[in-house]
């Protein structure tokens, strides 16, 4: 009897820890600095921006996009000064994890983006 109990229970527990490891996860964003009239910023807003939305890496870390002349917003902490645009920069939970300077075009971004994630969660994961 108490071994069908617990066949009852253990679902149910399993279900209510993988809520709370949801919960518990990090929040992602990726935050695009640019800057009007830079040559490269259109570049990426022409080949990526319109995909990046609707990608995993896009329903991961989704975008914000600051311009390099304003004062970085309170709610970010950098690693170190903003210099080029564009500069993409992968924060969770509000600080730099990573960032990649420039845009060295569509393929080489989505690789060096997906590294940045993997080595994000794999941080996250480690605790």
């Amino acid at each position: 009897m108490k071994s069908i109990r617990m066949l009852k229970i253990v679902p149910l527990l399993l279900s209510a820890l993988m809520l709370l490891a949801t919960a518990a996860r990090a929040e992602m964003a990726l935050v695009m600095v640019e800057e009007p009239g830079c040559v490269w910023c259109a570049k990426w807003n022409k080949e990526v921006g319109p995909v990046y939305p609707k990608t995993d890496e896009g329903a991961q870390a989704p975008l914000r996009r600051i311009d390099i002349r304003d004062r970085p917003p309170d709610d970010m902490q950098f690693a170190r000064d903003l210099h080029f645009t564009p500069t993409f920069v992968l924060m969770v939970d509000g600080v730099e994890s990573g960032r990649i300077e420039g845009y060295p075009g569509e393929d080489f971004f989505w690789g060096l983006l997906g590294r940045l994630i993997d080595t994000a969660r794999t941080q996250e994961a480690a605790g």
